[in-house]
């Protein structure tokens, strides 16, 4: 049986292999001036570190998370039926999402003790879930992500959303073609109130609505909003926003984000039936699409002032992003972009015989010692099969070592575009054709 990738997923190459990596530069790019550090959590974590901190009533932890256990492990959770005798940390699973390890990372080496500066991170991961494969979305895909912990203020919020909205113009978005919504959720204070209100609303209409919702009414009613059911999005159309419902507190602080993007000349809409997958936000929420792409939200965020406390830790403010690449990938190609752009132009070393093969040896070395991408041949490949594969790979120049340009201390340099030659000192080849690429 011939091996296959897992249902899913997909090998990063070429072009998409260059665009992730190119997406990794410019989030170094836009992060860095704002203060932010890379950082790298384990793929696997405690189980723990996802339910406490995303939910147990999210689709994320009751449908989508992949489990990890050890094949003892395993098979005494066959053996038993369950995995309620493991301990803690024998129930492991897959990072389904960047905030939660994030949190998890900050509590457990107190990066934010009493009085010091905020933390500020961002990462650029594969994350697992599973879902139903489909067009941009993946079992395991890949996101950038930033998280800011002990910065309660607004102008946090605000300050992450100007710089999402920057990055995805540093991608390569004309962002006059993107959508950035915002809502809040409200807080303690008054999202329990809020949530029994869009409960009610839910059972009073029962008869309207989906199996599924009708579940989220006891669980995480807000959910009902994202439901594709035409039947329940009728319903839910005139269910109670979470703006109407807010504290002052909250509305307060959702006034001033507002102001800040204003200031900032930002673009938004106000959608208050926003209310993201996840059950740690609190207050600001914020969702990017990028209409006619045909691939839905390309990146969101918001506040979650009460993560810390779930993982463990002290109260603690927090707010962050994430912007899933697959996904931005294929919007930023449905307009007309190209994130992952051809490879830097390249030169082949060509030998004339097996005996100059040494020489070729140590013109590749000069080469790459200069910076020059090189292929040559390691196939004892004729001269002619040389230049057919230097055209296959797309060389832009090819390095001529024949017995005569040896003999003159010289190689003969040919454009492939244009198919001019020039005699090159062998001792000036690796800074001509730096020049001459450049």
């Amino acid at each position: 049986m011939q091996a296959q990738k897992a249902e899913g997923t997909k090998d990063l190459m070429g072009r998409e292999m260059r665009a992730w990596q190119r997406m990794q530069e410019i989030a170094a790019e836009t992060f860095g001036p704002y203060g932010f550090s890379p950082v790298e959590t384990p793929a696997i974590e405690q189980l723990d570190v996802f339910v406490h901190g995303i939910g147990q009533s999210t689709d994320v932890v009751r449908k989508e998370m992949f489990r990890v256990f050890s094949g003892a492990n395993f098979a005494r959770v066959l053996e038993e039926g369950s995995d309620a005798a493991l301990k803690p940390k024998q129930r492991l699973a897959l990072r389904p999402e960047g905030t939660a390890g994030v949190v998890r990372a900050v509590v457990e080496n107190n990066l934010v003790p009493q009085g010091a500066a905020p933390f500020k991170g961002y990462y650029a991961e594969a994350m697992f879930r599973g879902e139903r494969p489909q067009k941009g979305r993946l079992r395991q895909f890949h996101q950038v992500g930033i998280e800011w912990l002990g910065a309660p203020d607004p102008a946090a919020d605000a300050e992450c959303i100007i710089m999402l909205m920057d990055f995805y113009r540093r991608l390569g978005f004309d962002v006059s073609k993107l959508r950035l919504l915002i809502n809040s959720m409200g807080d303690p204070t008054c999202r329990p109130a809020y949530r029994d209100l869009v409960r009610d609303f839910i059972l009073a209409h029962a008869d309207e609505m989906c199996d599924e919702c009708l579940e989220r009414a006891e669980i995480n009613p807000l959910r009902a909003f994202d439901c594709k059911n035409e039947s329940c999005r009728a319903v839910m159309a005139s269910a109670p926003l979470a703006p109407d419902h807010l504290c002052d507190e909250c509305a307060t602080h959702y006034d001033q984000v507002k102001r800040y993007l204003d200031e900032a000349g930002v673009a938004y809409v106000e959608d208050p039936t926003l209310v993201r997958g996840l059950d740690y936000y609190t207050r600001t929420v914020f969702e990017v699409e990028a209409p006619g792409a045909g691939v839905g939200s390309i990146g969101g965020g918001g506040r979650y002032d009460g993560l810390v406390e779930l993982e463990g830790g002290k109260p603690t403010a927090g707010v962050g992003f994430a912007v899933g690449f697959e996904r931005a990938l294929l919007a930023l190609e449905a307009f007309g972009g190209d994130l992952g752009s051809d490879e830097e132009p390249s030169v082949y070393v060509a030998n004339a015989g097996a005996e100059l093969r040494g020489e070729a040896f140590a013109v590749c070395r000069a080469l790459r010692g200069a910076g020059v991408r090189t292929e040559a041949d390691y196939q004892g490949r004729s001269l002619k099969s040389q230049f057919k594969q230097a055209d296959k790979l797309g060389s832009r120049l090819i390095v001529i070592i024949g017995e005569d340009e040896l003999a003159a201390g010289a190689v003969k340099v040919r454009d492939l575009g244009t198919h001019e030659e020039e005699l090159v000192p062998r001792a000036e080849v690796a800074a001509w054709v730096s020049t001459h690429l450049g």
